[in-house]
């Protein structure tokens, strides 16, 4: 029989959700179990801007996946592989009312606008992805220090793979070049995005205007969301989006409205693969085959840790330098395969587990802070120690209903115990609580509850395994 990967006349879709349709491009395979086609629905979806998880194990042949040099050796059949995946800003294409629809310049040529490093573990269970602040002030190679994302400018995809290869220690094994303006129609083939911001926005550049709370995006409206910097922490927040859009993507392509709707996943399949330029020129054959094991708990994001999200350069630009040992760590336990949400339990003298929840970082969590007395100005100093302590805190702190709260509470919504017991920890005294609320939020009482200082004793270790949060728990609760 021949090998369907010989086949050059299209995308071959595996399971069969289409239904016994035959759709054009798409050739029909033998029936499969549910749980086999949910666990096969795992390639489309990397392919533009991160989105890890498609609808098949696809097979592209060059007339779909555009090719380009990156300068990247040939992959392995199997095994662990490293991913550069490059959001590249291309608008030359673009008809002047485009270019005004979408609020961009007229600038030609291409530019940064993400990039990420996604790693795929040995036992291809797995995904973690890095995005990488592309503000970082790093050393390019042959060309000095400038921001990362100044790599693609003096060198494309080359000197970007060199450029990544060299601040984080990775081997790259293959490298995906994405047109982000082509990820708002993958967003419209879904039917949009869910997503929740803890602060409005309203950024004139972009058009993008929404009250603090949970949204569904359209494909323009979900590029805005996606690529502001119009709050607080500029672009770390910005990333944070990101990381909230791809796994809002993750999980509408993954649901059962998508893969039992022929006419959907075929225009979420052909529109991913439309965005996209890879090396090696391999079709994704490898990738596809080891993609068919993760799940969506599985798929995990972590940051970069920062020594300094102001760093002032030669130049006088803004930059962020990162925090060397730290970011050696995270990169070390990638390499090492090293599970970010899930350390590997050491074993105690007796023989048991003495392993322990990993530790979430004040940084990466948000919590909203509600005033549940009368006691005015309670809410804004609250607030501010949060900040100093680390945490991301909005700046619309309001008033609960009730007045008479007598002790602080740390509430949060499901699958979010261990940032919740990060907030718990700040404020000694506070009681930690499950509800209906969307991520976290602390609710002052009459304790008038003290928030402990930061620890920044320079002699202060850093943590041993690095953490990270699963595209599950990126997902909004509405």
């Amino acid at each position: 029989m021949r090998d369907p990967s010989e086949d050059d006349a299209g995308v071959i879709v595996g399971g069969d959700a289409y239904g016994g349709v035959k759709l054009a491009g798409v050739r029909r395979r033998p029936r499969r179990s549910a749980r086999v086609r949910r666990r096969n629905a795992l390639v489309a979806g990397l392919l533009s801007m991160g989105v890890l998880v498609g609808t098949g194990v696809v097979w592209a042949t060059p007339r779909q996946i555009g090719t380009v040099d990156a300068g990247v050796e040939e992959t392995a059949p199997r095994g662990a592989e490293n991913i550069l995946l490059v959001g590249v800003d291309k608008r030359d294409d673009l008809t002047r009312k485009k270019q005004n629809e979408l609020k961009l310049g007229r600038e030609s040529g291409q530019r940064t606008d993400t990039m990420m490093v996604i790693h795929l573990s040995e036992d291809h269970s797995r995904i973690t992805v890095v995005s990488l602040p592309r503000d970082t002030w790093t050393t390019i190679p042959g060309k000095g220090d400038h921001k990362i994302n100044a790599a693609y400018q003096f060198g494309g995809p080359k000197l970007t793979v060199q450029t990544v290869q060299q601040a984080t220690g990775l081997k790259i094994n293959r490298y995906i070049e994405v047109n982000v303006l082509g990820f708002i129609d993958v967003v419209d083939s879904l039917g949009g995005v869910t997503v929740c911001t803890p602060v409005p926005i309203n950024d004139p550049k972009t058009g993008l205007e929404l009250a603090a709370g949970t949204h569904e995006l359209q494909g323009v409206q979900a590029l805005g969301y996606a690529r502001t910097r119009a709050t607080a922490r500029s672009d770390l927040d910005r990333i944070d989006r990101q990381q909230q859009v791809i796994s809002a993507l993750l999980n509408r392509a993954l649901s059962a409205d998508t893969l039992a709707n022929p006419a959907k996943l075929a225009s979420f399949v052909n529109t991913t693969l439309g965005t996209i330029k890879v090396d090696p020129d391999d079709g994704l054959l490898g990738l596809a085959a080891q993609l068919r094991d993760v799940k969506l708990d599985n798929v995990q994001f972590a940051d970069v840790p920062l020594a300094d999200v102001d760093h002032r350069t030669p130049t006088g630009e803004s930059a962020v330098l990162w925090d060397k040992q730290k970011a050696r760590e995270l990169f070390r336990a990638i390499e090492a395969d090293q599970d970010l949400v899930k350390p590997t339990p050491k074993a105690s003298p007796s023989g048991k587990s003495s392993a322990k929840p990993a530790a979430v970082a004040p940084e990466q969590v948000t919590v909203k802070v509600l005033n549940g007395t009368l006691i005015s100005g309670l809410g804004a100093r609250t607030r501010t120690a949060l900040i100093a302590y680390g945490f991301r805190v909005p700046e619309d702190a309001g008033n609960t209903k009730r007045k008479d709260y007598k002790k602080t509470v740390v509430r949060h919504a499901p699958g979010q115990e261990a940032a919740a017991r990060a907030v718990a920890a700040a404020i000694p005294g506070a009681d930690l609580r499950q509800a209906d609320v969307d991520g976290i939020e602390v609710v002052l009482g009459a304790d008038q509850p003290k928030v402990a200082k930061p620890r920044t004793s320079p002699s202060a270790k850093p943590s041993a395994t690095p953490t990270a949060e699963t595209a599950t728990q990126n997902i909004c609760k509405k």
